[in-house]
């Protein structure tokens, strides 16, 4: 069986006329808006690889300070075009990707272990504890304490 393997050039070029440019009325830019990022994920080609060794990376230290350029360095980019990368590719910049990481975490952590807010905050890297329940608030639409009670009601209240 032939293989046929395409050179970058050929990649952009594939992707452009395989996911066109359109504006639905009805739907605005978003489809759009999808497609220029696939665009995009299909030119980067190899950098791919590399931002998800950083998300690997970041999955497993989410708690550890975040540092772009020792992370960076550890997959093989430049700073800005790590940035750049990691952006296209997850449509966040790798400080919010942490944050994210972090308080899914932390909420995991207020449902199933018996811990107050500050105890998760710390065990999840914020150093601290108003600063975390101010980005819970600011992600979830309410304080830590007050989401796991409404979080609780909602679960004990659909048990048989």
């Amino acid at each position: 069986m032939a293989q046929h393997v395409l050179e970058p050039g050929q990649i952009e070029t594939l992707a452009q006329r395989s996911i066109p440019r359109v504006r639905l009325p009805e739907r605005g830019f978003v489809f759009a808006k999808r497609a220029a990022r696939l665009r995009q994920l299909a030119v980067l080609g190899g950098q791919t690889d590399r931002v998800a060794r950083a998300i690997e990376r970041l999955r497993h230290d989410f708690d550890k300070p975040l540092r772009i350029e020792h992370l960076a360095r550890e997959v093989g980019m430049s700073p800005s075009g790590f940035h750049e990368h990691f952006k296209t590719v997850t449509a966040m910049s790798p400080l919010q990707f942490q944050k994210q990481l972090r308080l899914q975490e932390a909420r995991r952590l207020l449902l199933g272990e018996d811990m107050d807010a500050a105890t998760v905050a710390f065990r999840v890297g914020y150093e601290d504890a108003s600063h975390f329940s101010r980005e819970y608030k600011r992600q979830f639409g309410q304080p830590p304490m007050r989401d796991v009670e409404r979080l609780r009601a909602g679960m004990t209240a659909g048990a048989p």
